[in-house]
């Protein structure tokens, strides 16, 4: 089959949370069969459908699993908010992995995605072998904070697909050039339909309110304990981040190189935060990195 015709298999795997069970989708592309396994896991108020390029160039060899993470896309909506939390990801990603069978994952984590596998590769025993963290580090710029917070969980509503995607490209020009094509492929997925009619995020607004709650100090001291797991690593990391981003400082990204794993680092041109990795370069640098071709 051709890769461009392949499309994902949705699933659902229960997993604990402080009121009970919630549901989280994700979605497969590949031989299910197959133990050769990347996660691939979205940013802040995307989805799993962000990774169909990536995951179409992988799957005739890997077995690629895509979360919609909890409060997104497919996925359930927690009872309490306060859940919305990375260590609540990471669990649920435990209970994934366990649901896979398999004993080793390669991770590919684009902004909150990078963070989770940040998290589970730091953990005693992690099944973690292979990381890419995508413009993300345990060092995360205030004024990306402040940028994401003008947005994340307004009542957006819209009469039609296309005026959805003007609307959330005005939000996203850190992403990177994208062809209209491109970019209402990655639009649809953060779309559904409002009560009233039209569309509206697929996400739970109150997915911000924990958000919120992060303060400048808050965040210095998340920094210093996201230090202490980044420096723990022992798996190979590569690091990409947008030239342009203000999330993932320069000074950030050059300490990575130097610190616990020593990321591999590449940059890419005209894009912010975050590359979408849909472009042929971003995505055959993954997949480079995933099939270890770049190793020294």
């Amino acid at each position: 089959m051709n890769p461009t015709e392949l499309a994902p298999r949705l699933h659902h795997v229960s997993c604990l949370d402080g009121r009970g069970l919630h549901r989280m989708a994700y979605w497969e592309w590949g031989d299910p069969t197959n133990d050769q396994v990347v996660v691939c896991v979205h940013g802040l108020s995307r989805q799993g459908r962000d990774f169909d390029t990536l995951a179409r160039a992988l799957a005739p060899r890997w077995r690629v699993i895509c979360p919609d993470v909890v409060g997104r896309g497919q996925s359930d909506w927690l009872a309490d908010p306060h859940g919305y939390q990375v260590p609540s990801y990471v669990a649920d990603m435990v209970t994934l992995v366990a649901r896979l069978n398999v004993a080793e994952v390669a991770w590919v984590g684009t902004s909150m995605g990078g963070l989770i596998g940040l998290g589970l590769a730091a953990l005693k025993g992690s099944p973690v072998t292979r990381l890419v963290l995508n413009d993300v580090g345990p060092t995360i710029e205030y004024v990306a904070l402040e940028r994401i917070g003008e947005y994340l969980g307004a009542p957006l509503r819209w009469p039609e697909v296309e005026q959805a995607a003007d609307a959330l490209w005005q939000i996203s020009q850190g992403f990177g050039p994208h062809t209209r094509e491109q970019w209402l492929a990655l639009t649809r997925p953060q779309l559904k339909p409002a009560p009233e009619g039209g569309w509206m995020p697929h996400y739970d607004p109150a997915i911000a309110q924990p958000f919120r709650l992060v303060t400048p100090e808050v965040a210095r001291a998340g920094e210093a304990m996201l230090w202490l797991a980044y420096d723990s690593l022992r798996c190979p990391t590569l690091l990409l981040r947008g030239a342009e981003s203000d999330l993932l400082s320069p000074a950030t990204a050059e300490a990575m190189t130097r610190r616990g794993p020593q990321a591999r680092l590449v940059e890419f041109a005209g894009v912010g935060h975050a590359p979408m990795l849909v472009q042929p370069d971003q995505v055959q640098c993954v997949v480079d990195f995933l099939e270890g071709r770049d190793d020294a």
